[in-house]
């Protein structure tokens, strides 16, 4: 991952031609460097002779059955570089993230700012650590909780309401627009909450086994522990177990307008 950051993400940082850049979907840009740098990644992770699938973001973009039964056996997770937008805009976050999975649960995952150079990094049962350190989630600790709120995919109608029933528990703050900084920031003081709506398996994977090993807490919306290709939706992630249970009693009830009703009875 660091050989990929030095070698292709950061040479073309603030450095991208017109046709480097292209629109996959409205709103939705990918680079040279996305393209090139999961073409390495998977050459690497190939190498290690692990008999993993390898699913990228960029690949599925061409050959969605790539996600066909992403729940099934030993699977590599690669997003290029979460946090294009800012990438292609030449500003920050954005990081490359991998995860490891087993029959949909995350083993193993990291996350690399190639900016900072910082990596994190997560084991099932072994804990988390930032650049080889361990690490403790704890929350911010304020008194009003903070909270990020990944709603952008929601209708504006409904993001304003549930941004409205939100302010009334939560110091809102904007969300980084990359996964791989979203999940960091709970871990290590910054956030106490934060949600997405959309689920790609690459840009929650590493993050939510991070969270998870740091003590916090990662769940989808039906309360359901994070797993990789179970149709439960949304994912709820919070700094401890207490701070997620008091998110989840504001964010996904009924009031909150966040989810359906039948997704709260399941």
């Amino acid at each position: 991952m660091r050989d990929v950051a030095a070698t292709v993400v950061m040479p073309c940082f603030r450095n991208l031609a017109p046709h480097d850049i292209a629109e996959k979907r409205p709103g939705e840009v990918v680079t040279r460097a996305d393209r090139e740098a999961e073409l390495r990644l998977c050459e690497g992770l190939d190498a290690l002779g692990l008999g993993a699938r390898i699913v990228g973001e960029e690949a599925v973009e061409g050959a969605p059955e790539l996600l066909d039964d992403i729940d099934e056996g030993l699977v590599w997770l690669i997003d290029p570089l979460d946090g294009t937008a800012n990438f292609a805009a030449g500003t920050g976050p954005f990081g490359i993230m991998i995860a490891l999975v087993e029959h949909g649960v995350p083993l193993a995952g990291w996350m690399l700012d190639p900016l900072s150079g910082r990596l994190c990094h997560a084991a099932r049962g072994a804990g988390a650590t930032c650049n080889g350190v361990p690490v403790a989630s704890r929350g911010t600790g304020n008194a009003c909780a903070v909270a990020a709120l990944g709603t952008q995919f929601l209708s504006p109608d409904r993001r304003a309401r549930v941004h409205a029933h939100a302010a009334r528990r939560f110091d809102l703050v904007p969300i980084p627009r990359c996964a791989a900084e979203s999940y960091p920031r709970i871990a290590f003081g910054g956030n106490d909450v934060t949600l997405f709506q959309r689920i790609l398996p690459w840009d929650h994977a590493a993050g939510a086994l991070f969270v998870t090993e740091a003590g916090g807490e990662v769940r989808h919306w039906d309360h359901r522990p994070y797993r990789v290709g179970s149709g439960s939706p949304g994912v709820l992630v919070a700094a401890t177990p207490g701070l997620w249970e008091a998110a989840a009693t504001t964010l996904l009830g009924l009031g909150a307008g966040l989810v359906e009703p039948q997704v709260i009875a399941a």
